[in-house]
């Protein structure tokens, strides 16, 4: 048995297609981290890029990036759980092909933008160096690009 057809019988999986309820929590967990990250990160990427300049970024940075990561968690523990249902179509689907490489990217970009020291300079000071404000358009562009994916999936 393939690695995919397994995942689909995986009990999560099993449980998710005997009990709508069930499926309908964890999907709504998902939109859940989803709307947490899109929440958190947007403003944080819109403070970066120079709006909302009245509000110091030393505040709103950490609390942003706990409530962003949360989401991150949560959107991918569920993420995982709703994929076990169609492991095998999923992976047959290029608009989640392109989520998955474009969730990547999104991650890697957020990496690398909290290693970077004038990021840190940032949120010590409030002076944005260009780099950041160049991730920073990077990491909304990913981020809405994930959502948009996502959504595309039940398109395909």
């Amino acid at each position: 048995m393939q690695l995919a057809e397994w995942i689909g019988t995986w009990p999560g999986a099993v449980l998710l297609h005997r009990s709508g309820v069930a499926y309908l929590l964890v999907n709504a967990a998902h939109i859940l981290g989803v709307g947490l990250i899109v929440g958190a990160i947007l403003p944080l990427d819109m403070r970066l890029l120079g709006f909302l300049r009245g509000v110091p970024l030393a505040v709103i940075g950490p609390f942003l990036v706990r409530v962003a990561a949360t989401g991150v968690g949560l959107a991918i523990l569920t993420g995982l759980w709703l994929f076990s249902v169609k492991p095998v179509e999923y992976l047959g689907n290029p608009a989640f092909l392109w989520k998955i490489a474009f969730l990547f990217l999104a991650l890697m970009n957020v990496v690398l933008q909290h290693r970077s020291r004038h990021y840190q300079n940032a949120l010590a000071s409030g002076v944005v160096h260009p780099t950041v404000r160049a991730m920073a358009g990077g990491s909304a562009a990913l981020w809405l690009t994930v959502l948009v994916a996502g959504r595309w999936i039940g398109f395909i």
